[in-house]
């Protein structure tokens, strides 16, 4: 099969982990995949090599100062829609932009719904209301999140779940990988990681008020958070987040974006990571840690609880995530890492390429016999 995969970004955001990972598993079986994506500012490249037999098309997303996240969303779609050339058997897009683009363009487009949002901006909202009804066809890669698509937009995406490349985080965690972690401990001590930035999805202040509790019993541990690059904006959270850690006393570190070879040995050497996201589609930075034997402090949400089971331990409230993650650095709420690494094991992304391209067949058999048009509704799975 010919297949196009979108996404919004070159950025480590969760989607465009799993874009790449996917195309490289579709490109091994055999399929023709291109990668298409905006690069923003400067960036001709994803943030990491991609295999060479996946053809990768950035589109040149120039920086406007004073631009704000309506228009930058308006415009993002504008730009990859005019770049937008391809005859590919299925285009398949992992965000509301990208769908977007494909659809002004008049493309039949699949999406991958990862999670629902609750936007406010105007622009946002719309990108992300018509990226759910318009695709020809859904997919998500947890059941929670397919009911929860199915409850607002009497849509049932098909699920998909994600893969992980459990042997990367499981060679981190190995004795070869010993200096690479202690080089991590030498820098930043006995640390709790968090993954995605600080964000309000990614709950960074139930997190920072949790650790906060912490400290007269681990008076050296670290809060660190890494990642965080993404087009929207959160800067009235960030300065939530600032002030309150101020107040506190808690001077948090900020890596930014982690290079991507350094990632998994900073997760392997993390004592605990804070896994608690108000909103989650799989669990894909969790899965990771589990891969690498980290314990994982997560948010009791039904997709947490449907793909990792006893694997993490849960938490909810800022209370809970102390006793959660002080448990685990006693070991007396220590879960079973062998399970966890065995759960990781479990998703490949050769079993995701496999069920994708079964599904691929699917629609453009359905689409072929129905003369299914480009903005045709997208169909209850």
């Amino acid at each position: 099969m010919h297949i196009a995969l979108l996404t919004y970004s070159t950025k480590p955001r969760g989607g465009v982990v799993h874009t790449l990972a996917l195309a490289e598993a579709l490109a091994a079986r055999g399929n023709d995949v291109a990668v298409w994506t905006l690069g923003r500012g400067a960036d001709t490249a994803f943030f990491r090599p991609v295999r060479p037999e996946v053809r990768v098309r950035v589109v040149p997303f120039a920086a406007r100062d004073g631009e704000g996240v309506g228009e930058r969303i308006e415009r993002s779609i504008d730009v990859m829609s005019a770049a937008l050339d391809t005859d590919a058997d299925v285009v398949h897009a992992q965000d509301c932009i990208s769908a977007n683009a494909a659809l002004r363009r008049g493309i039949p487009v699949l999406r991958t719904v990862h999670h629902l949002d609750a936007f406010t901006t105007p622009q946002l909202v719309a990108c992300h209301d018509r990226a759910v009804r318009e695709p020809v066809a859904l997919l998500s890669v947890s059941a929670a999140v397919s009911a929860e698509v199915e409850g607002l937009y009497g849509l049932r995406p098909h699920v998909i779940p994600n893969g992980v490349d459990a042997s990367r985080f499981a060679a981190a965690a190995g004795p070869d990988a010993a200096p690479a972690r202690d080089r991590w401990r030498s820098e930043l001590g006995d640390y709790v990681l968090a993954l995605g930035g600080i964000e309000p999805r990614k709950g960074s202040i139930d997190l920072l008020e949790g650790f906060a509790r912490l400290r007269a019993s681990h008076p050296c541990l670290r809060l660190v958070f890494g990642g965080g690059e993404t087009l929207f904006d959160y800067r009235d959270y960030r300065a939530a987040f600032d002030a309150r850690a101020a107040e506190l006393g808690i001077v948090p570190t900020v890596l930014g974006t982690v290079d991507d070879d350094a990632l998994p040995s900073l997760v392997a050497a993390a004592r605990v990571l804070g896994f608690v996201s108000t909103k989650e589609g799989f669990g894909l930075a969790a899965m990771e840690a589990l891969a690498a034997g980290t314990t994982v402090v997560a948010r009791d949400l039904p997709v947490i609880r449907e793909v990792f089971g006893d694997a993490v331990l849960y938490a909810s409230t800022p209370e809970e995530i102390a006793f959660r993650i002080g448990s685990a650095l006693t070991a007396s709420g220590d879960v079973d890492r062998d399970a966890g690494r065995r759960l990781a094991r479990a998703h490949t992304w050769d079993a995701a390429a496999r069920a994708h391209e079964a599904f691929y067949r699917d629609v453009i058999g359905q689409t072929s016999s129905s003369g299914t048009a480009a903005h045709a509704p997208a169909r209850t799975r």
